[in-house]
């Protein structure tokens, strides 16, 4: 054999040595490394804003939102409460403002929760359509932001302790989010992959989703996800319209005993930022 053939049989030989051990390497892999084990990034950004925070502890925020109903704020508060869970609140300043949501409020901030801000007016920021046409100017952003922060003042809320703010709608570009950088607060976001923020829709309509429905996607992305629910933003609404019957917030109680019994914590989102940060 002459020496070029045997460099070339030589070669062959311990490609195919390597490709056999790969394959050996990659059938010992665990198919489902323990979700609490596994390494991620501090946070996730989507068009500038934090829409997940640590995927390597098996911890989440519960967030709600609220602008003109809040016919489960008291029950949330209550659960919460019962359970000894922290959880954020984001407010339009017609919320913070209503004299029949003041009881609500002053409870939320008497029990510690985080209560951040989401616009005055609950403003659409960009076109459905396009994200990135824009439908308000800076100073318009900037004018509203501040009359929600002003209204928040009511209840005792200062800017520094509510640095992270909740875009209306949940629909932002990254305009938006460098504008509100500019104004010292951090834009946030929920993470994808449930449906929860689906709990406002109202039988009739096509996006109408049930709370069973919204309850079972939040376990199915806890099993199928790589990382669980681990730095979830998980977010529904502190109130729905009279005609959604199917409230999702009665779900609550078994969502945050369900989540336990499977190891996860629960913290506010600066808790859960802030340590995701460090």
């Amino acid at each position: 054999m002459s020496g070029a053939i045997q460099n070339i049989f030589t070669n062959e030989l311990r490609v195919n040595k390597i490709f056999l051990i790969l394959i050996v390497v990659l059938l010992l892999m665990p198919l489902h490394p323990a979700k609490s084990q596994m390494g991620g990034s501090p946070y996730q950004l989507l068009h500038g804003a934090i829409v997940r925070g640590d995927t390597s502890k098996t911890e989440l925020a519960l967030v709600f939102t609220g602008d003109s109903f809040a016919d489960g704020g008291i029950h949330i508060a209550r659960i919460l409460s019962e359970h000894d869970v922290k959880g954020s609140f984001f407010f339009t300043g017609k919320f913070y403002r209503n004299p029949e949501f003041e009881n609500l409020i002053q409870a939320l901030v008497e029990g510690e929760h985080y209560l951040g801000a989401h616009s005055d007016q609950h403003l659409l920021y960009c076109t459905w359509e396009n994200r990135d046409s824009l439908l308000v100017s800076k100073e318009q952003f900037n004018v509203d932001l501040s009359d929600n922060y002003s209204a928040m003042r009511a209840f005792g809320i200062a800017r520094e302790d509510a640095l992270f703010f909740l875009p209306p709608y949940e629909w932002y570009n990254d305009s938006i989010a460098g504008w509100t950088r500019t104004m010292e607060l951090q834009l946030v976001n929920f993470t994808h992959g449930t449906l929860s923020h689906a709990d406002y829709t109202v039988p009739g309509s096509s996006g109408y989703r049930s709370s069973e429905e919204i309850f079972r996607s939040i376990l199915d992305h806890e099993e199928t996800d790589a990382y669980g629910l681990n730095g979830f933003i998980l977010l529904t609404h502190t109130g729905t319209a009279p005609e959604r019957t199917d409230k999702f917030y009665l779900y609550l109680e078994k969502l945050i005993v369900e989540l336990k019994e499977q190891g996860y914590g629960f913290k506010r989102i600066d808790e859960l930022l802030n340590q995701s940060n460090n």
